[in-house]
């Protein structure tokens, strides 16, 4: 869990320096756009980013800045196997994973995304730009962060209900085991009583039928008898 949250930190804080950099970003994608004859549909995939990256970007900024793009994108991805490792997790965990990955597969539409409050990125665009363009671009990664976030949150405290549970067991344990031993010392020392009135009883019988004890004569205090 801690290699997870401290991979998480680093991913923001990479996303920190792409995210102030969101205008160079767009800038980046409209000119790669217009290199590929491609400006009236809206980015809608990594795949897409990836395409323009490798065969219409000839500025180094541009390339630059589209690689921070996909290369935070590859981070979460394989976070997101992470997840699946550190916990198995219930269907909460596993929706919030799942979800994750499909924002992150390579192919996912993410057109319809729009990253809301306390997340300004949509702001920065211009309404057409945000309704029809890079609104779902920009709010990628801050929608993927989100729900990693909310995974650890929940996992996190799921794993802390687990341990006070197990350490109030253990502290149930000794007292469930007291009564049986109680129980059983008890039965003990029963069995002993009886064992040793049953001695007695078969002494005393063997005393009776002892033929020696018939020959015997009767015992008389001293002195003088007829």
């Amino acid at each position: 869990m801690d290699e997870v949250v401290d991979t998480l930190g680093k991913i923001e804080q990479n996303y920190k320096l792409f995210q102030q950099q969101q205008l160079t970003f767009i800038k980046a994608l409209k000119l790669t756009r217009v290199e590929a004859n491609d400006i009236v549909r809206p980015v809608s995939s990594i795949n897409q980013v990836q395409c323009y990256k490798d065969h219409h970007c000839y500025n180094s900024t541009d390339r630059r800045i589209l690689n921070m793009f996909i290369s935070i994108c590859n981070d979460l991805r394989h976070l997101c196997h992470k997840l699946d490792k550190v916990h198995p997790g219930d269907c909460v965990t596993n929706g919030l994973v799942e979800k994750c990955k499909q924002l992150l597969n390579d192919s996912n539409d993410f057109t319809a995304l729009r990253a809301t409050y306390p997340h300004g990125v949509v702001n920065y665009l211009s309404l057409e730009e945000a309704k029809n363009r890079y609104g779902g671009v920009v709010s990628l990664i801050p929608i993927v962060l989100d729900t990693m976030r909310e995974w650890i949150t929940y996992t996190k405290r799921n794993m802390l209900h687990d341990v006070s549970h197990a350490a109030a067991t253990c502290k149930e344990t000794p007292n469930s085991q007291t009564e049986p031993a109680r129980h059983f010392a008890s039965q003990t020392s029963i069995s002993n009583k009886n064992a040793v009135q049953l001695q007695d009883t078969e002494c005393s019988k063997c005393k009776y039928e002892d033929p020696r004890l018939k020959n015997k004569a009767p015992w008389r205090p001293p002195g003088k008898h007829p």
